[in-house]
């Protein structure tokens, strides 16, 4: 399933006005979600772990962790539940999610191009998004924290000796010699994502956004010419369209014209450092729609579901980032990692591969979710372009049941992800477009619709995917592969992804 079924199919199914209000009314009249009952944001510690990290000095591991806790927060409650109210308008079919960056953070990335470069083209795609779909765009990049990754093995082979295996710059390092776990890395983390987080809100609010500014549409050696004429059919509908409101003055009155939202995420791995940013701070006025609701019945003083209300107007933020998401390998049901997300006000994200059940699913989402707060959850589906017509049904079909109403996001990449004959990871572009391609067809056939994708990427030319109106081939790989860890989509492929749904949805 390609190009051509998108073209045909891709406007998904919108709730009706009626389905809408009557979704809204599990969250009319509303408080702040009631804290679940015995946690705690160290409750993790009794439950057992996966991808937990061994250091050999817990002194100094104690040193680091009350370094953090004495840091400000990160990102604040009134830029969270800003957040999570748009994904509430994902969740019932109003905006689309956009959300993407590098496979694993470093900290050499935190510098100003580098930095510049994923913004520019989140702000890129989304727009052609938005020129296509008609509808805005909700943005969050993997920036600002998305330095830890879940392993397949702690050890690796290096020249005939065992060492332990890159697990990201959080944690240890890529050279041979570097890679014990260090703990001084863990506050070292938290600066390098202070530093991008403050770059990133400096560039949006000097002007990076403004449409006023000069933007560079050209998608490079396109091959295709019925492609590229599609290209340049939206790109020029959108100088068009800045042009007209420039004549007739709308752009100078419209601030949204000059600035956006720009939201941080990454994988929620490492919770000995999520704990510590981890604040109970208070709720901000006029934005507890979105987060709040009414599912909960109170039984002598504590609802049915094992929660209990907030005296004090305050709740716990998770404040390393706005979003945070489970990994397909810590999302055991008893497990730490659930039991440290079902307790954080924060929108979350969880990463649904083909091992799930369907049973498994609606489980985990009463665990995290049990008020049922509409777009609280964003499941973040990872199949492979040969597995997701035999799983997706299903998923979709138990989420129903569950009752839960939430924002159904596809990641492509990490289901297509295969070796060269020489050992060299790569992904397939047309891979890639098929998964969401499935996505879009199998939603829509089941009475659900795709609210948004979810895209591994960089602003810079690395030649680590191969396909695309490029070309590119398994030699062509090492004309710039440069990732420590899974491939990424280029700016040119990451713009030509976007640019294909586009022109389907403004065709279709």
């Amino acid at each position: 399933m390609g190009p051509a079924y998108i073209e045909e199919n891709l406007e998904a199914p919108k709730l009706s006005e009626d389905g809408i209000i009557a979704v809204e009314q599990q969250v009319a009249n509303n408080i702040h979600r009631p804290h679940p009952i015995g946690w705690s944001p160290s409750s993790w510690t009794t439950k057992p772990i996966k991808q937990d990290v061994i250091y050999s000095d817990r002194s100094a591991v104690s040193k680091a962790l009350a370094k953090l806790e004495r840091l400000p927060p990160l990102v604040t409650p009134t830029e969270v539940c800003k957040l999570k109210k748009s994904l509430k308008e994902v969740a019932l079919g109003r905006m689309f999610l956009l959300q993407g960056g590098d496979c694993a953070e470093l900290f050499d990335y935190c510098e100003e191009s580098s930095i510049e470069s994923k913004i520019k083209l989140l702000l890129q795609m989304s727009l052609i998004l938005i020129c296509g779909a008609k509808k805005p765009v909700v943005r969050i990049a993997r920036m600002a924290g998305q330095f830890a990754k879940p392993r397949s093995s702690p050890t690796e082979m290096h020249n005939g000796r065992e060492i332990p295996s890159f697990r990201g710059d959080n944690i240890n390092g890529y050279t041979p010699d570097e890679r014990t776990p260090d703990p001084s890395r863990l506050v070292a983390a938290y600066f390098h994502s202070a530093s991008t987080l403050n770059y990133i809100r400096a560039s949006i609010s000097s002007g990076i956004a403004d449409l006023h500014s000069p933007l560079d549409w050209e998608l490079g050696h396109v091959k295709d010419e019925n492609i590229k004429a599609n290209y340049e059919r939206i790109v020029n509908s959108l100088t068009e369209s800045l042009g007209f409101m420039k004549i007739v003055g709308a752009d100078k009155a419209a601030g949204a014209l000059e600035t956006v939202d720009l939201y941080t995420s990454h994988e929620g791995l490492l919770l000995e450092y999520e704990q510590t940013l981890t604040r109970r701070l208070r709720h901000p006025s006029g934005l507890t729609e979105g987060v709040s609701n009414t599912s909960t019945q109170k039984l002598n003083g504590k609802s049915k579901h094992g929660i209990t209300e907030d005296k004090d107007g305050k709740g716990w933020y998770n404040t390393s980032a706005h979003f945070i998401w489970i990994g397909d390998r810590t999302r055991q049901l008893d497990g730490a990692h659930v039991e440290y997300f079902r307790g954080i006000e924060n929108p979350i994200g969880i990463k649904v591969g083909p091992t799930m059940t369907a049973s498994e699913l609606k489980h985990l989402l009463d665990i995290v979710n049990p008020s049922k707060e509409i777009g609280k959850v964003t499941l973040i589906t990872r199949y492979g372009e040969s597995k997701i017509a035999s799983l997706l049904p299903g998923h979709i079909n138990a989420v129903k049941e569950s009752g839960h109403v939430v924002v159904w996001q596809c990641d492509p990449m990490h289901g297509n992800t295969r070796s060269t004959p020489q050992g060299v990871k790569t992904r397939h572009f047309s891979s890639i477009l098929n998964e969401v391609s499935s996505a879009l067809q199998i939603h829509r056939k089941h009475g659900s619709f795709l609210g948004g994708i979810h895209l591994e990427l960089t602003g810079d030319p690395v030649t680590e995917c191969v396909g695309g109106s490029q070309g590119l081939k398994d030699e062509d790989l090492s004309t710039n592969y440069t990732t420590y860890c899974d491939p990424r989509l280029n700016e040119k492929q990451a713009l030509e992804l976007a640019f294909l749904i586009a022109g389907h949805y403004r065709d279709g």
